[in-house]
């Protein structure tokens, strides 16, 4: 297959996920001039890269390299996700400009953090953020962006991580479609975010697939087993300061 025709594919599959270049370079840990290039049909992904590669893309090595087979449309990853603890309080006493303006503050700085990091920033809800982390030590990446980003930001910021198997997908209408992620592990990301908001005040809560992944720069709590509503076995929550 030639280099051009990979390129071609390459970035119709990346647009059609609504990912930026910059986006697959942070998930892949390779700089965003070697995406580029492969993009363009310079030079083409290494071996090692493929994997990874197509997982990341929702497609299939052989796909990839034109010999079209089942796609592989999961990949390892860890969920970021964080609010303000107050913010629905706060919107009520500010005008909706207001309101804006400080919530985009907020979320301006915590994605700074995660790019800093190589996240992949998805999608804003109000005060709250989500993202998702690939790659090398992406469990130990996504510790040091929340770590960060609690120092960045004065409110009272609460972040839930969680790892697995996520899905990346262009979600919606066509025409309205941007990148997402689901699975399970996205929705304990959720689930650790709402315990902390009423458990940490403000801090990083963390499942024990991620804590058991970070090295000991980070003092991290005794794991606490909870149960929750709709998920069959207990979830094993720890606090990373």
């Amino acid at each position: 297959m030639l280099l051009t025709e990979l390129g071609q594919r390459l970035r119709a599959q990346r647009e059609r996920l609504g990912l930026k270049q910059n986006d697959v370079a942070n998930a892949l840990q390779v700089s965003p001039q070697a995406v580029s290039k492969w993009e363009r049909g310079e030079n083409g992904p290494d071996i090692a890269t493929l994997g990874p590669l197509a997982r990341l893309l929702g497609v299939s090595t052989d796909w990839l390299l034109d010999a079209h087979g089942e796609n592989q449309d999961v990949f390892d990853a860890t969920i970021f996700t964080s609010t303000v603890v107050g913010a629905y309080q706060k919107s009520l006493q500010m005008e909706a400009r207001e309101f804006a303006a400080w919530a985009n503050g907020i979320l301006f700085q915590l994605t700074e953090a995660v790019l800093r990091h190589d996240g992949v920033p998805l999608r804003y809800m109000g005060d709250a953020f989500l993202c998702f982390f690939s790659g090398v030590h992406h469990q130990l990446r996504a510790a040091q962006a929340a770590a960060f980003s609690q120092r960045l930001i004065s409110e009272d910021l609460v972040i839930g991580l969680s790892s697995g198997e996520i899905y990346l997908g262009a979600m919606g209408h066509p025409d309205y479609a941007h990148p997402d992620v689901t699975g399970e592990v996205v929705n304990i990301a959720f689930i650790v975010r709402e315990w902390a908001e009423t458990n940490v005040r403000k801090g990083i809560a963390a499942t024990t697939s991620v804590s058991n992944n970070l090295d000991e720069v980070f003092d991290i709590s005794q794991p606490t087993e909870i149960n929750f509503r709709g998920i069959e076995t207990p979830i094993s929550i720890c606090e990373i300061r």
